[in-house]
């Protein structure tokens, strides 16, 4: 049985049209208190339905230079989650592959 039950909030500040702009977030576990964020992107799983169920959240004035690079960082730490919930080596390599090849394309790669 769980003895500790720990908390993780979004709070949405909307406007009129209830178009997100402001998001702040807490993890009172992880030391995170109300701090604020232009973006979140979140993934559940609903075991019974077998399908995920999203929140995908931004702020109107989320730079879209920051959302690109937002996307790159998500989709890498999802390849690296993916090898370590999986143990699929060759799929996660491959899914590293398209990460380099999206930040090649949105040029995200600092030029050497």
């Amino acid at each position: 049985m769980s003895t500790h039950t720990s908390e993780i909030n979004i709070k949405v500040a909307l406007d009129e049209n209830k178009i997100p702009e402001q998001l702040r977030w807490s993890a009172p576990d992880g030391g995170v208190n109300n701090e604020e964020s232009k973006a979140v992107l979140l993934s559940v799983w609903d075991h019974k339905a077998k399908e995920a169920l999203r929140i995908d959240l931004w702020t109107k004035d989320m730079p879209l230079d920051e959302m690109k690079v937002f996307f790159h960082q998500t989709l890498t730490a999802m390849a690296d989650t993916f090898q370590r919930a999986t143990s699929d080596e060759k799929m996660s390599d491959t899914m590293r592959d398209f990460c380099d090849y999206f930040a090649e394309k949105l040029e995200l790669k600092k030029k050497d």
